[in-house]
């Protein structure tokens, strides 16, 4: 490299040094500032957690059978533990050990990624040893180098649902790829997914980091660090009380006011999601209880089931069970929608329910009753299943009153008895039914009722955050189940002897 600023033999030397680097987060980060000096006055180095990330890059690129595989973070924190600083310093090792290194950070907001992420990004390159290779834009960092500008560098993008591609990694086969999501709790699955889509890159060393303070508790970061999907990152969850340097008394006055377990506290401070979100109408504590609670029931409870019918399209058409408390006693069944336009098939698959014995606990029984949802191809099932005889059919309709007046409508009340069962009940490690539990939020009433916003806007809703089906299909099946009440099993009638007749009588 060779700039006005410093000799060239002092660069190529520099130069020299930051290359010994190339598989070595931490020993560039501690090269590369002058910890102690200056602005650093009083630092003398990254973070324990910090020097745990840093530390995993490099024991993922230094060897050789996973440095072409894709190396993937997932950090969840609470505030001021310093992960824009960690982004800046990755960033700048990234690109500065290798030449031709491409890259982009995107943010939950422009906001965010205007005024935080580049802000931090640009301190550290300006503090670097290597400050000069480098010109640092609010949308850009760029090599000074002419001929390499446009091949190497880091884009700053905010994200777009519109046009996700443009928060994308770049394709950049062969070398080095740097995809960094900061403060992503909220960002959708969309943009994830679009990332996600070149880390298939052969001979490519990638890195996917993505940040962020948990705010909720479903979508693809919490997937990432909490959910299903946390087999395939690797996680740190950073607690601010145990960091160096954070405000220790500022975070006990917050522990003091509103409790260690308090949604505030845990997303604040201990880098763990909300156990409910802002009006959620089932919170996640009741949720994560029933998922672990052991199923009751009694002998005469009823086996129940409730069908939510999708419209042709993503959403599946499902089945769910419930005997008592139980909703674990027989597996749930679904259906793509786009496989049921023909209601033919769904008939089909409730006629076999209704005629089929199952066998809970070693008890034969049959579905006392179905309910069935109104919507989509629901008429002309029922229609058909009542041609061949089946009249234990029930169809709600969601939109119907509720027979009870605390709540608004028939979905509003089937949900808030689901709600009241879910208290004693089981359902099992479910994770779609225990996220489409989490789904609906309530809305203002103006006669006091529980109320849930419409199908329509929780969708539209879900999909802005990630959610790829916003439509509650296992939650909704399972609320069918509460339309009405069943008759309990009839006890089986006591055989009587009868003293046999004999000659000798």
């Amino acid at each position: 490299m060779s700039t006005q600023a410093i000799p060239f033999e002092e660069q190529q030397m520099i130069a020299d040094d930051i290359g010994q680097y190339a598989y070595d987060p931490v020993g560039f980060v501690y090269h590369a500032y002058d910890w102690g000096e200056g602005d650093l006055a009083g630092e003398t180095g990254p973070r324990k957690w910090q020097l745990a990330v840093l530390e995993e890059i490099r024991e993922h690129l230094s060897n050789p059978e996973t440095r072409h595989t894709p190396c993937q973070i997932a950090i969840s924190s609470g505030h001021d533990v310093g992960k824009s600083a960690l982004v800046a310093w990755i960033t700048n090792w990234a690109l500065s050990t290798f030449e031709g290194a491409r890259g982009t950070i995107t943010a939950n907001t422009k906001t965010q990624l205007d005024t935080k992420t580049q802000p931090e990004i640009s301190k550290w390159f300006r503090l670097a040893i290597n400050a000069d290779w480098w010109q640092v834009n609010v949308t850009s960092i760029k090599t000074t180098e002419d001929a390499l500008r446009d091949e190497w560098r880091i884009d700053l993008v905010p994200w777009s649902e519109d046009n996700p591609a443009a928060a994308a990694g770049l394709h950049n086969k062969n070398k080095r790829l740097l995809i960094i999501f900061d403060e992503s709790s909220e960002i959708p699955l969309v943009i994830f997914e679009t990332a996600e889509g070149v880390l298939l890159d052969e001979n490519t060393e990638i890195i996917f980091l993505i940040a962020g303070n948990p705010t909720i508790n479903f979508g693809p970061f919490y997937d990432a660090v909490f959910g299903v999907n946390r087999h395939r990152w690797k996680i740190h969850v950073i607690d601010s009380r145990d960091v160096e340097g954070t405000n220790k008394k500022k975070l006990q006055e917050w522990e003091e006011d509103n409790g260690e377990d308090s949604d505030f506290f845990r997303v604040r401070a201990r880098g763990l999601p909300p156990r409910s979100n802002s009006g959620q109408f089932i919170d996640q504590e009741s949720i994560d209880a029933a998922a672990k609670r052991p199923p009751v029931y009694l002998p005469d409870d009823p086996l129940v089931a409730g069908v939510d019918f999708a419209w042709g399209g993503v959403d599946d058409n499902v089945i769910r069970f419930r005997k008592g408390y139980n909703g674990v006693c027989v597996p749930p069944i679904k259906v793509k929608g786009a496989q049921t336009r023909d209601p033919a098939v769904m008939t089909g698959k409730l006629a076999d329910v209704l005629s089929k014995t199952y066998v809970i606990d070693g008890v034969p029984e049959k579905v006392a009753m179905v309910f069935l949802d109104s919507a989509g191809i629901a008429a002309p099932v029922e229609a058909r299943l009542r041609q061949l005889g089946y009249t234990n059919i029930c169809i709600v309709n969601y939109g119907a009153d509720s027979p009870k007046p605390e709540c608004a409508y028939m979905r509003d009340f089937i949900w808030n008895e689901m709600k009241k069962w879910l208290t004693h009940a089981a359902i099992g490690k479910d994770p779609a039914l225990a996220a489409d539990l989490a789904k609906p939020l309530l809305v203002s009433d103006k006669k006091q009722r529980i109320k849930l916003e419409s199908k329509e806007e929780m969708i539209a809703r879900l999909r802005k955050l990630g959610i790829k089906s916003g439509s509650p299909d296992d939650g909704d099946a399972l609320a069918c189940t509460f339309a009405m009440p069943v008759a309990p099993k009839p006890k089986p009638k006591p055989q009587t002897r009868r003293t046999p007749h004999s000659a000798w009588n």
